[in-house]
């Protein structure tokens, strides 16, 4: 069982925050994501990508700001289960939780923060007779261990910052890379392009366009597959698959959890707390709504801010906090650190 004080769901920029927030006010904190990495949408979809709403950033790239949350919020020591879904959610008679994952993780918490974007996300899958029967056999729709795939043949399909990415870092791990794109052109960083096509030139890379993935062969594992190419059909040996066509984001079992759903966003308190109608258990981020929301990463941090307070109060009856600009009070982290200004110099002037 792992215990905490907040139970975040969703590893995005708006749940990251929240363990800063959280261990200002000594509040513990865990993570439950279902993607095998921190950063939701921005690791996963766009790392290269500039976000310009980022306050006292003109422009900083989205994996940027991953890092650097990740960074910010080491001194806390967040625990973090991914590659996992929560669940099922048991309140009990103190008002304190237990959270369990698709995998059986237990998690029990004092207050639950769903921050999980606009939902877990899922894979979109190409639609390709039989390809449920090759996942785990061959079809990977996420790369959670380079190492699977050393020494193998690999063919990525999808034409985003993703398929690019994983294209030029694979090249040096599987003994051959195939890169599959229905169009010729490609959506992605600009880097990224350039680099796939030094690594073409350079035979590490085998680039087919415009081309698609329409069937897979194999009796027991992926053997190969079959594209189609400018009308004709061929067949190529892999031991791999892996479609990168994006994420389809789905609140999935916290739909089940009796919580007040609105167009597949849960309603929240905004006038206090982003309270859900379950106590305890409060929405930040793009997965709220509320009259005047807006889905922005700046708004999910001022939401995260003003839930740690009131979790700190709930938790803290008849103890008040008074809040401390940083710049005076520090910061103390959960591993001793400390972070703080120099202190002034009292000196006289000749």
């Amino acid at each position: 069982m792992i215990e905490t004080d907040i139970l975040i769901i969703g590893a995005g920029p708006t749940g990251l925050f929240t363990v800063f927030e959280a261990g200002l006010l000594k509040l513990k904190c865990h993570i439950i994501d279902a993607l095998p990495q921190p950063g939701g949408q921005l690791s996963e979809l766009y790392p290269k990508k500039p976000i310009f709403d980022i306050p006292g950033y003109p422009s900083v790239l989205a994996g940027d700001l991953v890092d650097n949350l990740m960074d910010q919020i080491k001194q806390f020591q967040p625990g973090f289960t991914l590659n996992e879904k929560a669940e099922t959610i048991e309140k009990l008679e103190d008002g304190s939780f237990i959270v369990t994952t698709d995998r059986g993780t237990k998690h029990a918490c004092k207050a639950v923060a769903i921050a999980g974007g606009l939902g877990s996300f899922e894979p979109r899958k190409p639609l390709i007779e039989d390809i449920e029967f090759y996942e785990e056999k061959g079809v990977e729709y996420f790369v959670k261990d380079p190492e699977l795939f050393r020494d193998k043949k690999i063919v990525i399909a999808g034409g985003g910052d993703s398929a690019l990415d994983w294209s030029i870092f694979l090249s040096n791990v599987a003994s051959e890379v195939t890169l599959i794109h229905r169009r010729n052109e490609f959506r992605g960083a600009l880097d990224s392009v350039e680099k796939v096509q030094e690594l073409k030139h350079a035979g590490k890379i085998h680039l087919i366009t415009p081309a698609e993935v329409v069937g897979l062969n194999g009796s027991e594992h992926l053997e190969s597959i079959d594209i189609e190419e400018n009308g004709a059909h061929r067949n190529i040996k892999t031991d791999y698959f892996i479609p990168l066509f994006g994420l389809s984001p789905k609140l999935g079992a916290i739909a089940n959890w009796g919580l007040e759903i609105e167009k597949n966003a849960i309603k929240v308190n905004n006038a206090l707390d982003y309270q859900t109608n379950i106590e305890g258990i409060y929405a930040i981020g793009d997965v709220n709504t509320y009259p005047g929301k807006l889905k922005l990463i700046l708004c999910g941090f001022h939401e995260a801010t003003l839930m740690c307070q009131s979790v700190y109060n709930k938790l803290n009856p008849g103890k008040k906090y008074v809040l401390k600009y940083t710049t005076v009070s520090g910061v103390d982290g959960f591993d001793g650190t400390r972070k703080e200004a120099e202190k002034a110099v009292v000196k006289s002037i000749d």
